[in-house]
């Protein structure tokens, strides 16, 4: 049974340092906004080098350069950090950032609804990678099985949503993501240390189990999902 390698989503970065200016506007400090800008470039232009420890570091700078009273712009690159540490090994500290940004968004009428839905995805896959080394690392189901089942009420959520405002696009990609948590929890522990790790999951371990194990046996598969509405493939996990 093949998996759906999760890659993040909407990957809001790209370009984002063009729109610095649009997120501040007129009247805020020049050089407070030339250091947001300095950094997030640096942010991008890590992410194209798929240098993302790089990249987690300048956003950490973009945040300590953002001037107060900056909740909008703060959460956008709040979540841009979570989304690049899972590709720096930091899956553990990005699952924990986004539970904050999405509880405290959850409860802000005012949060743009737009990244509240990005955050949740992101979420969501830092659960699906949590569960999938959970699993490697021989984690019963009881203590696996909330991660997973956190992840399929996300997706379900956000197909929902997407429905709601007729983007059916988004609609099928997150009832993709739904099917890949689905099949997630029903594979057999075998089949699932038969398939190469993902990216997000190398070098990281869920920080309650023992190292992931791994199945001797014939070359692994990789780890593949449908086309469609999906986001892009992620099958370098070799």
């Amino acid at each position: 049974m093949a998996l759906r390698v999760l890659l993040l989503t909407g990957w809001l970065l790209l370009g984002v340092g063009a729109a610095v200016a649009h997120w501040f506007g007129p009247g805020v400090d020049g050089r407070k906004l030339d250091r947001v800008a300095l950094h997030v470039a640096s942010a991008e232009q890590a992410v194209a080098a798929e240098d993302y420890a790089t990249a987690v570091e300048a956003f950490d700078q973009a945040l300590k350069a953002l001037p107060d009273g900056r909740a909008a712009e703060a959460r956008k690159l709040r979540l841009e950090k979570a989304k690049a540490q899972m590709l720096a090994q930091q899956l553990t500290e990005a699952h924990g950032d986004l539970r904050t940004l999405v509880d405290e968004m959850a409860a802000d009428p005012a949060a743009d609804p737009k990244v509240l839905a990005e955050a949740r995805s992101a979420q969501a896959n830092s659960q699906y990678y949590t569960t999938w080394l959970m699993r490697l690392e021989g984690l019963s189901r009881d203590e696996w099985e909330p991660e997973i089942e956190a992840a399929r009420q996300s997706y379900r959520l956000l197909a929902e949503q997407a429905d709601k405002r007729g983007d059916g696009a988004a609609a099928a990609k997150h009832r993709e993501d739904l099917e890949s948590a689905v099949r997630l929890a029903r594979m057999e522990l075998s089949e699932l240390q038969g398939l190469n790790l993902p990216k997000q999951c190398k070098g990281c371990c869920s920080c309650k189990g023992r190292k992931p194990s791994v199945a001797k046996g014939p070359p692994k598969k990789n780890d593949v999902r449908s086309a469609g509405g999906a986001p892009p493939l992620d099958d370098s996990g070799h």
